[in-house]
């Protein structure tokens, strides 16, 4: 039982922007909800923490039409940011995660049209003693540059990531987009701009046609493209970011195994991120939990942190 006990406490435990997680997974933003809507299927305390719904200063209906579509391999969504708002965020969904008795760590995905938006629900998160971090989404459309998201420019994306830095002491992660010609540029500008850590990637764009009705499938045309059809290229960039970076990673991107999660840790992230896989299978991070568990018995490592970047070696 002692052993056992050592697995438990010390071998997944991650130290992450100075707060102490029980191993290294989070849920990707807009797969988990506001970290309730699992409790039917495993302990959300299972997890090292929790990516809750982005939030939006204003309560948000999100797109009309076809929102999801299943894809080989993966899905496209157009969810479209649907969410209650900051104001009912603060006053009824928080004080739910805490009361039911979820312990890990809250980090609340942001989201705005212009970067003043951003600065004001950052600083509405800044008093909320919740949330342990911020995830700043730079995918989000940016409506003052003609819809192209923050995230496609390395300088609206430092620019962003600057303005919300000011208004927050809360760690700040980086979510960057893989719709760029260069990530690794972006990731090294929001890093020089104050961003804590980095989470990539988020989804790549795609779309599907019915050829019955010869129309776009999705509502919006467009939509997120996630799974494990996208891992090759999420892995790849996680490994370029690695590189350049000085700054710790959250990998996710078609995650749905425990040698999935590994690859990824021996990319270069220090985290793990399981989104679109909860879908499939909503035990997943009990099985990956277990699963790194068994891996650092197997190969006597005293902690899981041990292979982040071991395939750079």
């Amino acid at each position: 039982m002692e052993t056992k006990g050592v697995k438990k406490m010390n071998r997944l435990k991650t130290n992450f922007l100075g707060k102490e997680f029980k191993n290294p997974m989070v849920t990707s933003s807009g797969c988990f909800g506001f970290g309730l809507e699992y409790k039917d299927y495993f302990d959300p305390n299972v997890l090292g923490g929790i990516v809750v719904k982005g939030i939006t200063m204003e309560p948000r209906d999100g797109n009309y039409g076809t929102r999801i579509a299943e894809t080989p391999g993966g899905m496209l969504n157009c969810v479209g940011l649907e969410n209650p708002g900051i104001d009912y965020f603060e006053n009824v969904i928080v004080k739910n995660i805490k009361s039911s008795g979820i312990e890990s760590p809250i980090i609340v995905n942001i989201n705005g049209k212009v970067i003043e938006e951003y600065v004001e629900i950052a600083k509405r998160v800044e008093n909320i003693p919740e949330v342990d971090m911020i995830e700043l989404n730079i995918s989000c459309p940016n409506v003052k540059d003609g819809g192209m998201a923050f995230g496609a420019k390395p300088e609206v994306a430092g620019a962003v990531t600057k303005a919300v830095r000011e208004v927050t002491t809360k760690p700040l992660i980086v979510k960057l987009s893989p719709n760029v010609t260069d990530i690794v540029h972006i990731a090294k500008v929001v890093e020089e701009n104050g961003a804590d850590a980095v989470s990539l990637i988020n989804t790549l764009l795609g779309m599907a046609i019915d050829i019955k009705k010869r129309k776009p499938v999705l509502g919006n045309t467009f939509g997120g493209f996630s799974g494990p059809a996208v891992k090759p290229v999420a892995l790849r960039m996680v490994y370029q970011v690695y590189k350049n970076v000085n700054i710790p990673i959250v990998g996710m991107g078609g995650i749905s195994s425990t040698e999935d999660a590994i690859e990824f840790m021996m990319a270069g992230a220090t985290m793990v991120s399981l989104g679109t896989g909860l879908f499939s299978n909503p035990i997943l991070p009990v099985e990956i939990k277990d699963g790194l568990e068994k891996f650092c018995e197997e190969n006597g490592l005293e902690n899981i942190q041990e292979i982040v970047g071991a395939a750079h070696n």
